[in-house]
């Protein structure tokens, strides 16, 4: 991929914050409809940034070095609540690119709001122009039935030290395609089992940012408000498979006059599948 790519951009693309692409949001990654009525959830940020990554991947200097794709790190910074039917417009921007070998490293920022800013993130990429080695097909797990997925219960904020309560989540086929259309977000290898077993993986898996919404939902559990997060952080280690449960728990790692930080995993039979930093209201 050529180095020059760095400092483009592309956009502005526009964003259905409405009360039906909210809506479908809320209901494709299992959040509370009850909550979200007049403001977008903040895990929302994933439709902005995929509103806008399209465009960067569809480009040709780029699209011969997608063979494989794999999302590995996400930043998220929120300046404010989302109002419901907002007019938001993304721009995004190739902020940094690496080469080693047949590997490419891409930070792609993106910012989105309107009059004023809502939200600005950073995604690092990982593309590559050669078929990744394929790991051994894996048949699709049967659902885990140890407990029924449901959105994190409303929960106080632990004192620092303390640990935040568990849930357990996981998602279906028809999951994934309905997460898929609410975000833009067809990256085959979350629908095509070819696809997912040429990138090298055991067959289809969990988007990252829907794992990534699970994540971001326990953390905003203490604060009914529309504004409970200022920032997440976030590296995608280890895929899920769709009907495998998996485990989102955590700490209050500290306490301060910014607010409260979070250590947060998403995990499956002790082993992390994502890893997050946020910081919250307190």
């Amino acid at each position: 991929m050529p180095v020059d790519i760095e400092g483009r951009s592309y956009g502005p693309a526009p964003v259905d914050a409405g009360v039906d692409g909210v809506a479908r949001f809320v209901a494709a990654t299992g959040d509370h409809p009850e909550r979200w009525t007049d403001h977008a959830p903040p895990a929302f940020a994933s439709a902005a940034l995929f509103a806008v990554a399209p465009r960067f991947l569809a480009d040709p200097e780029v699209a011969s070095h997608t063979r494989s794709l794999i999302h590995s790190e996400q930043v998220f910074r929120w300046h404010r609540p989302l109002t419901v039917g907002e007019r938001l417009e993304v721009i995004g921007r190739v902020a940094g690119v690496r080469t080693r070998r047949s590997l490419t490293l891409v930070t792609f920022g993106f910012d989105a709001g309107n009059t004023e800013p809502w939200l600005e993130g950073e995604a690092t990429f990982l593309l590559s122009d050669e078929a990744a080695g394929s790991a051994e097909e894996e048949p699709e797990p049967a659902h885990d039935a140890r407990a029924i997925d449901e959105p994190p219960a409303p929960a106080p904020l632990p004192a620092a030290g303390g640990s935040v309560p568990e849930v357990l989540r996981s998602a279906s086929r028809a999951d994934l395609v309905r997460y898929a259309g609410a975000t833009g977000d067809w990256n085959p290898i979350h629908w095509d089992h070819d696809a997912a077993v040429a990138a090298g993986l055991p067959g289809i898996v969990v988007h990252g940012l829907l794992m990534a919404a699970w994540i971001t939902q326990s953390a905003c559990r203490h604060d009914p408000g529309p504004d409970p997060i200022r920032s997440l952080q976030l590296r995608f280690r280890r895929p899920l498979r769709p009907a495998s449960q998996a485990r989102v728990s955590g700490t209050v790692d500290e306490v301060t006059d910014d607010g409260a930080r979070l250590g947060l995993r998403l995990s499956r039979d002790r082993t992390d599948l994502v890893t997050a930093k946020a910081l919250v209201t307190a």
